[in-house]
């Protein structure tokens, strides 16, 4: 049935022998008649030279090709890029407004924390200056405690 045959060049070019088998069909139990069907159209032959000399023939199997709105979306791929690219772009340029935003408003609160802090220490020390200045650098004296003996004062 099966008797491999072998091809190849003469004893001094040979490089590797290839068996080729013959396969058998085989036929199934049931058998149901086969309508033929013709093809709309006779595909063509072709035959492919190989390096070693041997030629294959055969029919050449073209892709099918899909209709071409089947798969063809209502919006191009690189709109819908570059629109994302400009929503991102809007996002983080309203996100570094509202930063500076945030800075902004955060230095004029410590500016102004400053200046309370100024107003406030030196208010401290102006109540200090003027409180020690009232005295005349002198020593007060309760009078009422005091007791006067012969025109002498014991505190």
């Amino acid at each position: 049935m099966n008797e491999p045959t072998t091809y190849g060049r003469s004893s001094e070019h040979q490089t590797a022998a290839v068996e080729v088998h013959t396969p058998t069909p085989l036929t199934p139990a049931h058998t149901a008649p086969l309508a033929p069907v013709q093809p709309g159209v006779v595909p063509s032959v072709a035959s492919v030279v190989l390096p070693d000399g041997r030629v294959v023939t055969g029919y050449a199997i073209e892709p099918t090709k899909p209709h071409p709105h089947a798969h063809k979306p209502a919006v191009s791929r690189t709109a819908v890029n570059i629109a994302l690219g400009g929503v991102g772009f809007l996002a983080v340029c309203g996100g570094l407004l509202l930063l500076a935003t945030f800075i902004a408003a955060l230095t004029a609160l410590i500016h102004q924390l400053i200046i309370l802090a100024a107003v406030l220490f030196g208010g401290w020390v102006v109540v200090l200056v003027i409180s020690a200045g009232s005295h005349g650098g002198g020593t007060t004296v309760n009078i009422r405690k005091a007791v006067i003996k012969r025109n002498r004062f014991h505190s």
